[in-house]
């Protein structure tokens, strides 16, 4: 099992943790801060898919007039976990 702590920037969120397992899928996700009903359904959503699928999925989404999203927040968590 591989994990990552990661600090948002640009977003309501503040970190996001996130588990693979070896097949590279998520196991576990957690936001802190942020939308809770929205991220709570993204972080069940995201649960089992891989890493990969999640992450182009995700990339380069915006919040509003923001250059970042918590979505895509969520892809640069998982590049940080990829590293």
């Amino acid at each position: 099992m591989k994990s990552v702590f990661y600090k948002t920037h640009g977003t309501c969120s503040q970190y996001i943790q996130v588990q693979a397992d070896e097949n590279k899928r998520i196991h576990d996700i957690r936001i802190i801060g942020g939308c809770d009903g929205n991220l709570k359904g993204i972080c069940t959503l995201v649960k089992g898919m891989s890493l990969e699928e999640v992450k182009t999925k995700f990339s380069g989404i915006c919040c509003g007039n923001k250059e970042t999203s918590c979505p895509d927040q969520i892809a640069r968590a998982i590049e940080d976990l990829e590293k």
